[in-house]
């Protein structure tokens, strides 16, 4: 059987709005080429973001307990509220599931599969916790968050995604109940090893062993290569531009 192709565009630091919108409009074209029989590679984004908070359609607004600078943007993946920000790996995978399978559940599993297999690069044992979306490390009981998941599906192509933490500031999760969770902590890969941990080698593990989870082969495209690729397949200019973060930090409410 033939592997699927995907495009792996490493972004750098971008805000959070216009990614997600960038998104959608990826999303779009594979909504669009579906419909045409024509063939697209599927996308993953990986990125960092400013200080930002996300709350999804089942979120809490009394998780978000203080968000000071950061911005607050209300989201239509599933879950609670939860953090992003720099030193934060968040990838976002525009995937076709027609062309891999029907099953949300299945993928959710996968893109765990892919942080836990992560994990063990760095001598890390990460696992699951029953009821409790996400990967984890310590023991259980005592277990502490490392990297949190949520998607979205319209048609059976996928927006959203994981957000590992590689060596952000944690103290920002201490602002929010992270995904509504009160009674376990958060942690990094960096917290966890006692040193620095590179965010672009961390990177590279992921679309790895994404490719062997998802039985795909992904072509790598950094900086101007990447947003060239994507002007290209959303038909938009200037989109570098359009996505570098504003100098100011704010607090700021969206639908």
């Amino acid at each position: 059987m033939q592997s699927e192709s995907s495009i792996a565009c490493y972004l750098g630091r971008v805000a959070y709005r216009p990614t997600w919108a960038l998104q959608e409009a990826v999303k779009e074209r594979l909504i669009q080429a579906k419909k045409s029989h024509a063939y697209l590679p599927h996308v993953l984004l990986l990125l960092e973001h400013p200080p930002v908070f996300t709350m999804g359609k089942s979120g809490d607004d009394r998780h978000l307990l203080a968000p000071g600078d950061a911005e607050v943007v209300y989201i239509d993946r599933g879950g609670d509220v939860t953090y992003h920000g720099p030193g934060q790996l968040v990838v976002y995978l525009l995937l076709d599931l027609d062309r891999f399978y029907r099953d949300l559940h299945r993928f959710m599993r996968n893109l765990e599969e892919i942080v836990l297999r992560t994990l063990s690069e760095y001598n890390l044992v990460g696992f699951r916790v029953p009821g409790r979306t996400g990967v984890w490390v310590g023991t259980e009981g005592f277990e502490r968050k490392i990297c949190a998941f949520g998607i979205h599906a319209s048609r059976w192509v996928t927006t959203h995604g994981l957000a590992l933490n590689v060596h952000p500031d944690l103290n920002y999760f201490d602002r929010i109940t992270p995904c509504g969770i009160s009674d376990r902590g958060v942690t990094s890969i960096a917290q966890e090893l006692n040193r620095p941990c590179n965010l672009d080698e961390v990177s590279n593990f992921v679309v790895h062993h994404f490719d062997e989870v998802f039985g795909a082969n992904s072509q790598i495209l950094h900086s101007s290569d990447a947003y060239a690729y994507l002007e290209d397949l959303t038909d938009q200019q200037n989109l570098r531009a359009s996505l570098t973060p504003s100098k100011k930090v704010g607090n700021s409410v969206g639908e």
